[in-house]
C-alpha cells in the first residue's frame, strides 16, 4: 500500500507545530520549503496565526518566496494531492499570538491540543503517521497537562482510544541516526532509579516491543543486540551479576519466542558493531548508555520514535530552542529526518 484510501483520497502524514513560542512553526515552514515535494503528503496540526507568523518571519529573512500557509477544514485533510501550499488545520483553540521564547500555559495548551488532534487522526486511520515538533515540559505543566512530555501523553491518548489502562500499553523510546538505532529500557529517571528498575520482565518487554516495531515496518526478523549493564557485560560476574541474573534470562526468553535477540554484549563495543552492520538495533539499559552514541553522530540527523503505540510517531531529536525562536536560524534537518522516517515506516500500512 502507498497510504492511499480505497476512495482515492490521500492519507497524509500529520505534523504538529510544537510549542508556538519555540522553533516548531519555523522548522515546519523551513522543512516544507526545502522539500516542496512533501507539500502533497502532509498536513500541519497547528495554530494558523502562529504558522503565518513563522512564514512571514522566514520570508522576510530569506528575501525569497516560500510556499504559502493555507488553512484547511477537517474534510479537506485527506485531500492533499497536488498541494502547493503548507496546509494547516486549526487544531487548537484560537488564542492571541504568544511571545516567542517564553514559557507559558497558553502555548503549552495549544501544543497539547495539536498533539491530541494529530493523534486522533492517526489512531482513526485518517493520517498514516504523525511527526511532532518540539514541546516544552514546563509549558505543558503550566497548561495543567498531567503528562510530562510527548511520550507519556501519547501513551495516555492511545490507551484511552483502545479502552485499556495506561499500564497495559507499555511504550519505549527509540533514537536513531544514520547507521545506528537504539531502544531504551528506561528513560528520564535518575541513574540509581534506572538500575533499580531493571528486571527480566522489563528487559523482555523492551525486546518484544522493539521486535514488533521492526516487524510492523517490514523487518520481521530484526537482529536485536542487547547491551550489557556492567563493563564488559559483567565479565562473567566479576563486575556485577545483573548481566547474568537479569539480561541473559530476558534474551533467552526472547529467543524462545522466536525473536533474533542476542546478548548481553559488552556495552563499550556493541554500538560500534551495530554501526558496522552486525545488528539492526541495540537495546540500551539506561538513557545515557544509548543516547551518547546516537548524539555523537549529530543532532541534525537524530530521530526519536515512540515504540509500543498503535500508531507511528517520530520527532526530531532536539528541543524547543527558545533562544533561537524568531531568529530564523533553527535547522530543520532533524525534522526532515523524522518526516522521512515516518514516511518510510508507514509505507506498508493499509
Amino acid at each position: 500500500m502507498d497510504g492511499t484510501t480505497s476512495q482515492g483520497l490521500h492519507r497524509p502524514l500529520v505534523i504538529t507545530m510544537g510549542d508556538p513560542a519555540g522553533i516548531g512553526p519555523e522548522i515546519v515552514v523551513q522543512a516544507l520549503a526545502r522539500r516542496p515535494e512533501l507539500l502533497g503528503q502532509v498536513v500541519v496540526a497547528g495554530d494558523i496565526p502562529s504558522m503565518e507568523r513563522a512564514h512571514a518571519l522566514l520570508s522576510g529573512l530569506s528575501g525569497g518566496s516560500l510556499p504559502q500557509v493555507r488553512g484547511v477544514d477537517a474534510e479537506d485533510v485527506p485531500r492533499l494531492d497536488g498541494a502547493q501550499a503548507i496546509r494547516v488545520f486549526q487544531a487548537c483553540g484560537r488564542h492571541p499570538l504568544v511571545p516567542l521564547g517564553k514559557i507559558g500555559g497558553v502555548a503549552g495548551r495549544a501544543a497539547a491540543e495539536c498533539i491530541a488532534r494529530a493523534a486522533g487522526w492517526t489512531l482513526a486511520g485518517v493520517a498514516r503517521a504523525m511527526v511532532t515538533a518540539p514541546v516544552h515540559k514546563e509549558a505543558l505543566a503550566a497548561a495543567g497537562l498531567p503528562h510530562p512530555g510527548h511520550t507519556e501523553y501519547l501513551q495516555a491518548l492511545a490507551a484511552e482510544h483502545a479502552g485499556v489502562p495506561v499500564d497495559r500499553m507499555p511504550v519505549r523510546m527509540m533514537l536513531s541516526a544514520p547507521g545506528l538505532a537504539t531502544v531504551l529500557v528506561s528513560i528520564h529517571v535518575s541513574l540509581r532509579e534506572a538500575l533499580d528498575s531493571l528486571s527480566v520482565d522489563r528487559i523482555l518487554d523492551t525486546i518484544r516491543i522493539t521486535a514488533a516495531h521492526f516487524s510492523r515496518c517490514g523487518t520481521p526478523h530484526a537482529r536485536i543486540a542487547v547491551a550489557g549493564l556492567n563493563p564488559h557485560a559483567g565479565e562473567g560476574g566479576l563486575f556485577g551479576r545483573e548481566d547474568i541474573d537479569l539480561i541473559a534470562p530476558a534474551v533467552a526468553a526472547a529467543r524462545a519466542l522466536g525473536i533474533d535477540a542476542s546478548g548481553p554484549h559488552a556495552p563499550d563495543t556493541v554500538f560500534m558493531r551495530a554501526r558496522q552492520g552486525a545488528f539492526d538495533v541495540v537495546i540500551a539499559m539506561y538513557h545515557d548508555q544509548g543516547l551518547i552514541p546516537i548524539k555523537l553522530l549529530g543532532l541534525e540527523h537524530g530521530v526519536n520514535t515512540t515504540l509500543g503505540l498503535p500508531l507511528i510517531r517520530t520527532s526530531p531529536d532536539h528541543g524547543t530552542a527558545f533562544d533561537l525562536a524568531g531568529t530564523g536560524q533553527a535547522d530543520p534537518s532533524s525534522l526532515l529526518a523524522a518526516i522521512d522516517a515516518a514516511l518510510a515506516m508507514s509505507a506498508g500500512t493499509p
